[in-house]
Parts: structure tokens; sequence; C-alpha cells
């Protein structure tokens, strides 16, 4: 009995869903507890000493979107925001990196 062929565009289309799913809906769960920087900065007593990155004003800064007052969607729409990015960049790197036939 052989097992049925999935093509490579099923596999990376269900991968981005998937992806998708959990940047915007588990995401929410994970980000609500500190870091492990955060925790062992806590835990040694030197968290009241750390300085905001120079990122920390920009649109997605603290896993939220600036601007979105609802905090579950606003850490769902980062999530969701992110993986579009990194797909769209890295779509285009494999794009412009791919192997090419020599031309005849």
């Amino acid at each position: 009995m052989s097992r049925p062929r999935v093509s490579r565009r099923t596999v990376l289309v269900v991968g981005l869903l998937v992806s998708l799913l959990v940047a915007g809906v588990v995401s929410f769960y994970a980000s609500s507890h500190p870091d492990g920087l955060e925790y062992v900065a806590e835990k040694a007593g030197f968290l009241d000493t750390a300085r905001d990155s120079a990122a920390a004003d920009s649109p997605l800064a603290d896993y939220s979107v600036r601007g979105v007052e609802d905090e579950r969607l606003s850490v769902g729409l980062s999530g969701v925001v992110g993986v579009v990015v990194m797909a769209v960049l890295s779509t285009g790197l494999f794009w412009l990196l791919r192997r090419r036939e020599p031309r005849e």
C-alpha cells in the first residue's frame, strides 16, 4: 500500500497557516510570562537597573502593536505581522539565492 504524495506547496501552505495560528493565538499565552533574561535579572536583583533598548518605541515593541488597546489582539497581531514579515523576507532571500540552471 503506497502513501499519497504530498506536494511541496501543500506543506508550505500548511506550515504557514500553523505558524500564523501559533503566532496569532498561542503567543498571547507564551508572552505573558517574563523571558529567561528578565527572570534571572529579577531573581538576581538587578532588573530595576535595566534600560529600554533603542527599539523600545518601535511599532512592534514589547510583543504588541502600538495603538491597539486590546492586549490579546495586540499581541496576536504582532505575532502575525512577525510571521508575515519573516515569510516575505525569507522568500525573497531564497528567490535571490536559488540555484539556477545554466541557459543553453
